[in-house]
């Protein structure tokens, strides 16, 4: 089956977490127009998305939003609202609830970061997939990797049913020496994420509104969170330093080589 083949009976969006300044990075550019394998990161995750079917991609800015409006001006199907300040995950995704309210999101909405252009079109539709044949309210990707250091963990309960997810800021020892993480890749039927979103508070480490929060608040209310896991750990690297900038770079080249090699 090819991954740009969808029902047309449901419509999906995808909400861009783009607003991040990206201190670590050295340098004035806002966090996702860095490149990586010759284009800026966010390109790869909204890429990703429309070819799975997402209208419209809805870009939150903040740090550097000129230039990221700029980059993505005059394409069809892209809209954009601002987070200032920003207070959190949950926070930027909320920006979008004037659009939702217009009713110019779809019945499902993708939820990714601008800084994983790792993503790719076949792990969202695996996504969409499950998220649809499970009747979910959510769900979420997981990747089991060696250094789960700065991720959210996956907690789960005695039966190995997914129960939350924990920022590392917030984490026990125990949580801590979870290898299951969090790369940030969710589906939510819309209506239920806007909903949920009114409930989460920022009485965590951080004082910060979390989107992870929504998925305890969902399960709270009795409804379903499908969990894809093994995704595969190439997949999922953010950016938050020169240093992955780099390595996420060559993994996006040798992709790119092994592909022209198979086309040759």
């Amino acid at each position: 089956m090819s991954i740009h083949t969808h029902t047309a009976s449901y419509s999906r969006s995808v909400i861009v977490l783009a607003a991040g300044k990206g201190t670590r990075m050295k340098s004035d550019l806002p966090k996702v127009m860095h490149h990586a394998a010759g284009r800026p990161m966010v390109e790869a995750v909204v890429d990703a998305a429309r070819s799975v079917g997402c209208t419209p991609v809805v870009l939150v800015i903040g740090h550097g939003a000129d230039l990221v409006r700029a980059h993505f001006a005059g394409r069809a199907h892209t809209e954009f609202v601002m987070q200032m300040p920003q207070l959190g995950t949950g926070h930027a995704v909320d920006m979008a609830r004037p659009l939702f309210e217009k009713g110019l999101l779809g019945e499902e909405t993708l939820v990714l970061c601008g800084d994983g252009p790792l993503i790719r079109p076949h792990t969202l539709q695996v996504l969409l997939d499950t998220h649809r044949n499970t009747g979910a309210s959510a769900t979420l990707a997981t990747a089991v990797i060696a250094d789960p250091q700065g991720y959210g963990r996956i907690q789960r309960d005695s039966n190995g049913n997914f129960a939350r997810i924990v920022e590392q800021k917030d984490a026990s020892p125990e949580q801590l020496a979870i290898c299951e993480i969090n790369p940030s890749y969710y589906c939510f039927r819309t209506a239920d994420l806007f909903d949920a979103l009114k409930r989460v508070t920022n009485q965590n480490a951080s004082g910060e509104y979390y989107i992870t929060d929504v998925f305890e608040l969902l399960l709270r209310d009795g409804k379903r969170v499908s969990v894809v896991d093994a995704v595969p750990a190439e997949d999922v690297l953010s950016v938050n330093t020169l240093e992955q900038l780099a390595e996420v770079s060559q993994i996006l080249e040798s992709r790119s080589s092994t592909s022209t090699g198979a086309r040759a």
